[in-house]
């Protein structure tokens, strides 16, 4: 094969999973939903998700363990083989089952899910057809689509893989969402790696310290603040009252305004146009949480307080680049 064949062979692959993609996306309905509240239902009741399947089914089954573990959902992956010689023991009433086949054909899922409903576990099976044996063996159904699979002997799973795998995801990201799971949670879970790294990383690692931003008494003119501002190129200026303590900030924005506004405005005390209680943020508080108050709060600045609130450090938004975090 030459280049230009090689190339066309690995698009037509893509090509044929992306349009089973389309195509379980486009067929996703009330069924979907149901199975997010059972999901959602089982997890507000202390219980856990079960994943199950053979083969490259397996894999997928065992990654979306990962995922739904990663979001604060518990999770674990029942071998359907060793369930039938005691692993069954995991299961509480309550759990909830996802067992994947393709075909929903899948012998050994066909002997496990009437047992496992002893233990009052709810199944879902998750398949390509929902005329198939597992389908409707279980309780509920999710159905993607892959009527042709990449592979050129329609045999090795790519389109049919990529699908499952796809609407489990779907699954988990509506689960995130409707759980209200944030960057904070996830930093929870994610201590370890270039990911917890970035969510777990102080605000204190990313600040601008004393020295390199700008300071100054609220007794201070306009001018004043202008000039501690320009020496160390700071968009903001911290300003304190006569113990230190944070009193209020004056920024590049209050300076474009009063410039159209008042003339006058380089001669007269920065306390008047300053912004009084200012957004803060404690010293040791994780980055991420400093990351939710610039998208909750659309502000430029924000300033970084000791225990006695007094200003330690800026954090411009620019800085959160420096964790990876936007």
């Amino acid at each position: 094969m030459d280049t230009d064949e090689i190339i066309a062979k690995g698009q037509r692959c893509i090509d044929i999973e992306a349009e089973a993609l389309a195509k379980t996306s486009a067929q996703l309905d009330s069924t979907f939903a149901k199975v997010a509240a059972t999901v959602i239902n089982s997890l507000n009741d202390g219980q856990k998700l079960i994943f199950s399947g053979i083969g490259k089914s397996a894999h997928i089954a065992r990654k979306l363990v990962g995922t739904f573990n990663s979001i604060g959902a518990p999770s674990t992956f029942l071998d359907p083989v060793n369930a039938l010689h005691g692993d069954m023991g995991l299961c509480r009433k309550g759990d909830v089952l996802f067992a994947f086949s393709n075909s929903g054909e899948s012998e050994e899922l066909l002997r496990l899910v009437p047992n496992l409903k002893r233990f009052d576990v709810r199944t879902v099976a998750v398949t390509s057809t929902s005329d198939a044996s597992l389908s409707k063996l279980c309780d509920q159904n999710l159905i993607y689509s892959a009527d042709t699979e990449a592979c050129p002997l329609d045999l090795a799973p790519t389109a049919s893989s990529t699908a499952s795998m796809a609407i489990g995801d779907a699954l988990a990201m509506v689960v995130l969402e409707w759980r209200a799971f944030s960057r904070e949670d996830f930093a929870k879970f994610h201590p370890g790696g270039s990911i917890g790294k970035s969510l777990a990383a102080s605000v204190d690692s990313i600040m601008r310290p004393t020295g390199q931003f700008a300071i100054s008494s609220y007794e201070a003119t306009c001018k004043e603040c202008l000039q501690h501002m320009t020496n160390p190129n700071s968009g903001c200026i911290a300003l304190t009252d006569e113990n230190g303590r944070l009193v209020g900030i004056f920024t590049d924005g209050d300076i474009r305004r009063l410039v159209l506004e008042d003339a006058d405005f380089l001669g007269k005390s920065v306390s008047s146009f300053m912004t009084r209680s200012p957004i803060t943020i404690n010293s040791g508080s994780l980055a991420v949480e400093a990351l939710r108050i610039f998208e909750n709060r659309k502000i430029d600045d924000l300033i970084v307080v000791d225990a006695d609130f007094k200003p330690i450090g800026v954090i411009d938004g620019q800085d959160l680049t420096k964790v990876k975090m936007v």
